[in-house]
């Protein structure tokens, strides 16, 4: 199992959707875990960790992005979101 970290933006429709805490995992059998948010009326600002297969880490990273969501990987000892 791999885990790896992300930073994810979510605009204004998508706020409501479990996208990360139900759809990641009943889809794509990955185990999210949100470390920190930030959420408005109008944005929601994610970091969250993804476990699992490095395939269906890949598929749910592609999932979220075509849904509209802002994904970007986070290294370890970086503070710069890889896009």
């Amino acid at each position: 199992m791999t885990m790896r970290k992300y930073f994810c933006t979510f605009p204004q429709h998508l706020i409501s959707e479990p996208i990360i805490s139900h759809t990641l995992s009943a889809r794509f059998g990955v185990i999210p875990n949100i470390r920190a948010a930030s959420i408005t009326d109008t944005l929601a600002l994610v970091a969250v960790e993804i476990e699992g297969e490095e395939d269906a880490i890949d598929r749910s990273v592609v999932y979220m992005r075509e849904r509209g969501v802002k994904v970007e990987e986070m290294r370890d000892g970086d503070d710069t979101p890889v896009a």
